[in-house]
């Protein structure tokens, strides 16, 4: 018995070990990739002007390395698509939590997990193929390949995290809360919106932020369908034109630039900004998340 007890013992320690150091080689990752962004970025910010490098142009042959338009143009994409893919995926979360039934849910969920499993060039190829041309002649725009059609893309790749998020959310509302709107007199509608949904606004939020994550990191859909015109965007019409985002700056122009050149490090210093962003994004959705739990195990206990 006692022989029976160490062994289990001794598995629970090994398994304990193996989770701390994941968990610890993660952080490690991390910290070993933002180490060399920076040793490979900072350096752009003596061997390149700072005008350059902080102004509206980006034409690297000729030494101006503008991150304006590159920065501008990623903020518009994503803005678009969240704009597109929160109500759509909020409303999607709150159907198959609250109304839909249940052998509706087993062919909804499949069909969000294949459109999360779906890789983002093919995504990029619909969208050349039959987004850009549709939406063309519909809008009547000059050309398909704009930042609308980049944010209709990524609205469809963040949607997934969104919905997954948010239906978790949802499900983690106690059903007292249902039942006591319920035996007030409210309906069913009166119910979801101003019970539920408020009441899991904490994990909408995350799932928000995640969405945003996802939608500044994308690379391929994008560099694919938004035209890569690296032009500062004016107006309100800027949604319809060619952009240029930070993502498809590094993943078309990292292959040919020349190692150690300032265009080579400017390129370094965009992928310190995504990191920085990236890890802003995460970060508040974490303490959202944090404190949307903490509250429910305040308001439980």
């Amino acid at each position: 018995m006692k022989r029976q007890e160490h062994s289990v013992t001794r598995q629970e320690w090994v398994i304990n070990l193996v989770i701390k150091v994941s968990g610890y080689s993660s952080i490690l990752f991390v910290t070993l990739i933002f180490l060399f962004l920076m040793r490979e970025g900072l350096p752009a910010l003596a061997n390149a002007p700072l005008s350059s490098i902080f102004g509206a142009r980006w034409y690297p042959i000729e030494g101006y390395f503008g991150i304006w338009p590159l920065l501008f143009g990623s903020v518009i994409v994503t803005l678009g698509a969240l704009l597109i893919g929160i109500p759509f995926g909020v409303g999607t979360s709150v159907f198959i939590s609250e109304i839909a039934p249940p052998w509706l849910n087993n062919i909804i969920k499949p069909v969000i997990e294949i459109l999360a499993g779906l890789p983002s060039v093919v995504l990029g190829f619909l969208g050349i193929q039959v987004a850009a041309p549709f939406l063309r002649r519909l809008l009547d725009l000059p050309t398909g390949l704009s930042a609308f059609t980049g944010a209709v893309l990524l609205a469809l790749i963040a949607t997934p995290t969104i919905v997954s998020i948010t239906e978790d959310a949802l499900n983690t509302v106690p059903v007292s809360y249902r039942q006591a709107a319920l035996a007030l007199g409210a309906t069913r509608w009166q119910t979801i919106w101003g019970v539920t949904v408020p009441a899991a606004r904490s994990g909408i939020l995350t799932a928000v932020m995640l969405g945003v994550g996802r939608s500044i990191g994308e690379t391929m859909a994008v560099m694919m369908v938004t035209g890569n015109a690296a032009v500062l965007p004016h107006g309100l019409d800027a949604l319809f034109k060619p952009v240029r985002t930070m993502t498809a700056t590094i993943a078309s122009e990292m292959g040919e630039v020349a190692n150690g050149s300032p265009h080579y490090q400017v390129l370094f210093f965009i992928g310190i900004v995504l990191f920085v962003l990236s890890l802003a994004v995460n970060i508040v959705a974490s303490s959202m998340s944090l404190r949307g739990r903490t509250r429910s195990e305040r308001v439980l206990s």
